[in-house]
């Protein structure tokens, strides 16, 4: 059986049929001139270019955090673990110090990051594109972690409207 989406009253539907891809979890984060720490919680974050190293994350029009990132120009990025729920939770709240508590180090350009993310990404930005009700934001990758400083440890999964971990494949047999 097919739907054809024919308005926005079909918006359920649509976050339902797109909720069933898995996408990893992060955190963007940066820190203004002031030395506040502004951050928030993305699941729409890709990798998008190799040369020049560009991610694009996917952030709603709403947001109050992002207007004061744009305005710095820059933003670090946090690969959430299966072990971050809690972070990834406390990161979505509104009205909070979302970095208070929260175990964090600084990259050179001074963006936080959190002290056991799977990898983090320092980055400027490089263009932002108006997409319905979000902006997509490209940032170009200046500085990142070494990728295999958290090795073996699992990515922050997010799922069907909540957090999941990668289950191991059956053996082969």
């Amino acid at each position: 059986m097919t739907r054809q989406l024919t308005s926005f009253d079909d918006s359920r539907a649509y976050r339902d049929a797109v909720g069933r891809y898995a996408s990893g979890v992060v955190v963007v984060g940066a820190t203004a001139d002031d030395g506040q720490r502004v951050g928030f919680t993305c699941q729409s974050f890709h990798s998008i270019s190799l040369d020049p190293p560009l991610i694009l994350i996917g952030v709603a029009r709403t947001s109050s955090t992002y207007p004061l990132i744009r305005d710095l120009g820059r933003f670090a990025v946090s690969v959430l673990g299966h072990g971050h729920r809690e972070v990834a939770s406390a990161f979505a709240r509104k009205g909070v110090d979302r970095w208070s508590g929260v175990a964090h180090t600084e990259t050179a350009a001074g963006n936080p990051v959190l002290s056991e993310s799977l990898v983090w990404l320092d980055c400027e930005i490089d263009a932002e594109h108006d997409a319905g009700d979000h902006h997509l934001v490209v940032g170009r990758v200046l500085e990142m972690s070494s990728p295999d400083a958290q090795d073996g440890a699992e990515p922050l999964l997010f799922y069907r409207g909540g957090f999941h971990r990668i289950a191991p494949a059956p053996a082969a047999g």
